[in-house]
């Protein structure tokens, strides 16, 4: 299972263990139970720290536990960890045995003090780049906090139990087998809504803070670009996201970032935080904006948070970004999650052998087409203009594909399901105005994004579609606020235009700061 080089690189990560950890094996007469052993009997190899045997007792299997001898194991795997999911296993092997965990220790420490059991499971897929932090996350909780386990499930290989349950969106987490959450949850947003006062404890130390030369909200490229140009002028910058990364972190493929031939969004997403803590930047993450208040006497704005706290600034820069748009159609929103997706990487295993549609002509809808005709059995692409937009190169790809259709001058309607899920698609032939039906288990929305921007209505000038207008030097109508990124009005909204628009949005800043301070 482990080939040489990932062998030694383990064998090196488990020399950090502390004490031991014991491997406990539930299997079953199939091979993925056969490939689990074999992986777990080549993990023991690795370290005289690690014990391994074999118990039936388990709700599923094949599976295994990690725990330490003599305790009840808190960490279950039920599939085999491998993928994008072979790091939670790492790390739960070294934080079991003892390695600290890389987390804030005020955090820990509210961890520690949760009370209450507390029994998660989390429903994954291997290709899933969102799922690791969520499992990684809920395994951590389970290392800390005596009260908590956590099982990492693989649909894949419980397919049964993904029907059973109506699953049709990763991560899913069940808490003490009741819905708790779906899609990218970090460590953070976990703990606080397991401890019902951290909020307000949170809230309370982010308006306390002392008002900022340069306030940024947004955390994603045009976010982390401007931090790292304000931090290097010596000023005192903030970052208030939702998320550090952004919609990054939810891109898969990165392949024309320049001088990075390849790579994904939560690896360039960590890598953008990394960066800008290098530098002495506030960063104040899971906090959404709800309101922005013009200069007072003293000349500082003031941003209002959702969760009540406020935050000041001489100058301010909305790098909130984009969010993905919706159809607005009958059925989108009561069968997200249930049918309805976004994410073809993440969400397309579960949907294995049925029949999907992609709505969407764009690079984006016809990219998702071809990745998920590679897994289910038919996709039928909708696009409401008369043709597709997509690059030529992605469109031969995908009309050599046999169980691809397209349908272009197609208006959907709505979206069906009975039993809580998806069946089908309702669409307007446009030409000849009839409407027809597909037969289907799963929709896939790439339609394109919406800026994040309906909290600045009525205080700054927007665009028809709701993006901040900006001039040349990143500023908005408002004097010293400031914007950058995929929620202005710059065309082409790309990663690599983000960040320049960031860097030229601090610049701008910079510059505000400099000439009013001249009395």
């Amino acid at each position: 299972m482990l080939d040489a080089n990932i062998a030694n690189q383990l064998r090196s990560y488990l020399e950090k263990l502390q004490r031991p950890i014991e491997l406990i094996a539930a299997l079953d007469e199939s091979e993925q139970a056969d490939e689990m052993w074999t992986l777990l009997q080549e993990i023991a190899a690795l370290s005289p720290k690690i014990s391994l045997r074999q118990d039936a007792a388990a709700d599923r299997r094949p599976s295994f536990s990690v725990g330490q001898p003599g305790e009840a194991a808190r960490i279950r795997f039920s599939g085999i960890p491998m993928g994008h999911e072979f790091t939670s296993l790492v790390l739960a092997l070294l934080q079991t045995g003892g390695h600290p965990p890389k987390a804030d220790a005020e955090l820990l420490a509210t961890i520690r003090a949760i009370p209450g059991t507390f029994r998660f499971t989390t429903f994954i897929s291997l290709s899933c780049h969102n799922c690791p932090e969520v499992v990684q996350a809920l395994n951590l909780l389970a290392v800390v906090n005596p009260g908590i386990s956590h099982e990492m499930v693989d649909g894949a290989l419980f397919q049964d139990e993904i029907e059973a349950r109506q699953i049709m969106g990763v991560p899913t987490v069940l808490l003490n087998d009741e819905h708790f959450g779906q899609g990218r949850m970090t460590l953070e947003e976990i703990v606080g809504r397991l401890d019902t006062n951290a909020q307000q404890r949170e809230a309370e130390r982010i308006t306390a803070r002392a008002p900022f030369d340069v306030l940024i909200v947004g955390g994603g490229p045009a976010g982390a670009a401007a931090a790292i140009y304000a931090a290097r002028k010596g000023i005192r910058t903030g970052v208030v996201s939702e998320r550090f990364g952004g919609q990054v972190l939810d891109t898969l493929a990165i392949e024309n970032f320049i001088s990075v031939k390849e790579t994904d969004g939560p690896r360039l997403a960590a890598g953008l935080e990394q960066h800008v803590r290098e530098y002495e930047v506030d960063i104040m993450n899971l906090q959404q904006a709800a309101a922005l208040l013009p200069a007072d006497a003293s000349g500082l704005h003031t941003v209002r948070l959702t969760s009540g706290a406020t935050l000041r600034s001489k100058t301010v820069i909305i790098a909130t970004g984009a969010r993905w748009r919706e159809m607005n159609v009958p059925g989108e929103r009561e069968y997200r999650g249930h049918g309805v997706a976004y994410c073809p990487h993440c969400d397309g295993p579960l949907f294995k052998g049925k029949r999907v549609a992609v709505i969407g002509g764009g690079n984006s809808g016809v990219e998702a087409a071809i990745d998920l005709a590679g897994v289910v059995a038919h996709v039928t692409l909708i696009e409401f203009e008369a043709m597709l937009r997509a690059d030529a190169v992605l469109q031969k790809k995908l009309f050599s594909l046999p169980n691809v259709q397209v349908l272009t001058s197609a208006l959907t309607n709505e979206v069906t399901g009975t039993g809580g899920k998806v069946d089908g698609l309702v669409y307007t032939d446009r030409p000849s105005g009839q409407k027809q039906r597909i037969d289907l288990e799963g929709v896939f929305v790439q339609i394109g994004l919406l800026p994040n921007s309906d909290w600045l209505k009525g205080t700054i000038d927007l665009s028809p579609r709701g993006e901040i207008e900006i001039d040349a030097r990143g500023a908005s109508s408002l004097p010293g606020v400031f914007a950058a990124g995929d929620v202005t009005t710059v065309p082409y909204k790309q990663i690599i235009i983000a960040m320049g628009e960031g860097a030229r949005a601090a610049l701008g800043a910079f510059d505000h700061l400099i000439r009013t301070s001249v009395t």
